[in-house]
């Protein structure tokens, strides 16, 4: 719990540095969307300029965290509910708009902190050590808008725990999102 509050106080240090530095007209904006990949909605508020927050609701399909599961075998695949909060830094809009580059519906790279969260499973071919985990760490991405269209990958490390104290690091967690800016 003191990692995820040091990281909760991190972004919002962060983010008032980043306001205070940011006197340019607004780029990002707020958005809502639909994603297809992994079904649900996703609220991105801008935060400043270059920054928003962003939270989204769904259903998930994934697999099993190491140290979080035991039984099944092969291939492990989980369906369950999830909340996915990210704070997003925007570092190229600049360098886009000099070349007349789409920014529109925050359309940029971004580095940011993610906080995932998995509850109940629906569906699994293996054992969760709680009905509930949490997944917190940096990612790097991009998102773009086509129109409509919206596409979003991030990569990064994280740090995975669940409600009765296990957990620990996973080197590589990607996420990729396809869905509809409304």
């Amino acid at each position: 719990m003191k990692k995820v509050l040091f990281i909760v106080l991190s972004l919002i240090i962060f983010q008032e540095i980043a306001a205070q530095n940011n006197v340019d007209s607004s780029y990002t904006e707020n958005v809502f969307r639909i994603n297809f990949l992994n079904p649900g909605v996703e609220y991105e508020y801008a935060v400043t300029n270059t920054s928003t927050l962003s939270g989204g609701l769904g259903v998930t399909y994934g697999g099993s965290y190491p140290d979080l599961s035991g039984g099944g075998s092969g291939f492990r695949y989980l369906i369950t509910p999830f909340l996915d909060l990210q704070y997003k830094h925007f570092y190229n809009f600049k360098k886009r708009l000099a070349k007349n580059k789409n920014t529109a519906h925050n359309s940029g790279n971004f580095i940011s902190g993610r906080f995932y969260t998995r509850g109940e499973t629906i569906e699994s071919n293996f054992d969760r050590t709680s009905n509930y985990d949490f997944a917190v760490g940096p990612t790097w991405g991009l998102q773009r808008s086509y129109g409509k269209f919206h596409l979003l990958f991030d990569v990064g490390t994280i740090y995975y725990f669940d409600t009765k104290g296990n957990g620990n690091w996973f080197p590589i967690m990607i996420q990729l999102n396809i869905g509809l800016n409304l």
